[in-house]
């Protein structure tokens, strides 16, 4: 089983790629970020073309996550949203089944500018969402958590630590609260396969960052130990990020073991 993310950077402008990065890895779950679309919005018909069947949990121009998962797998839905704060209505977290594996989709908050509010709903969001973890572990069935974290969680991750130290991405308090869900027990994939570093996910717009080749890893899959066991192999797509009108995350993926 193939189980991928992608922060798509909204779906509508970014449409084709999908479909065509759908058509080239064929993976069997798909966890999309930053939809960018209401419910009513969300291309369900072309999806369905494609072979893939979806779950989504949108909101208007921001945010936004959805699971796809192929034709002919069993897809049910858990949970919409995160909990630990009635008063949070941003669309960034959804939960589903597929085949018997725990699929926690996430659009973790970015936090800049930092230190302020925002940066304090992330630290709070990551509090919440190592509560959740916690309950999906004491499950003991295969899980995976994946998605846009907006976390660096090394300098290995980063091409240039200097150029990012003010940023909420890599402050300590950041890391300390991504290092606290490995520390809980859950497996980082692409850093277990690549312990060196020099991954990367994302290449800002700006700056030729993509034809400079300065990028960093805020994309993950976190799995349980139950999943983490059937672990076959970790990547990322780097060639979606340099075609024509991509989004600025490539999709990062993991093969388990059926």
């Amino acid at each position: 089983m193939r189980i991928a993310t992608f922060n798509i950077n909204g779906i509508k402008a970014r449409l084709p790629r999908l479909l065509e990065w759908l058509d080239e890895t064929k993976p069997d779950v798909a966890c999309l970020q930053e939809i960018k679309s209401q419910d009513d919005g969300f291309p369900a018909d072309e999806v369905e073309k494609a072979g893939y069947q979806a779950i989504w949990h949108g909101q208007k121009s921001f945010n936004g996550v959805a699971i796809l998962a192929k034709d002919g797998l069993s897809l049910t839905e858990r949970m919409r949203g995160l909990p630990g704060d009635e008063s949070d209505d941003q669309a960034r977290y959804l939960e589903a089944e597929v085949e018997g594996v725990v699929i926690a989709n996430l659009y973790l908050p970015n936090g800049n500018p930092q230190p302020g509010p925002k940066f304090d709903y992330k630290l709070a969001w990551m509090e919440r969402l190592r509560t959740r973890m916690a309950a999906i572990w004491t499950e003991e069935r295969p899980a995976v958590v994946l998605g846009d974290f907006n976390v660096i969680p090394e300098d290995k991750d980063v091409w240039s630590p200097p150029a990012m130290s003010d940023d909420a991405l890599m402050q300590p308090a950041s890391r300390d609260a991504y290092a606290r869900l490995l520390g809980d027990g859950w497996t980082d994939a692409i850093d277990t396969l690549n312990p060196r570093g020099g991954v990367w996910t994302f290449w800002d717009y700006q700056r030729g960052a993509w034809q400079r080749d300065h990028g960093f890893r805020i994309d993950h899959c976190l799995l349980s130990p139950e999943l983490a066991d059937r672990l076959v192999a970790a990547g990322v797509d780097k060639d979606a990020r340099g075609r024509e009108k991509a989004s600025d995350h490539a999709p990062v993926w993991v093969e388990v073991r059926d």
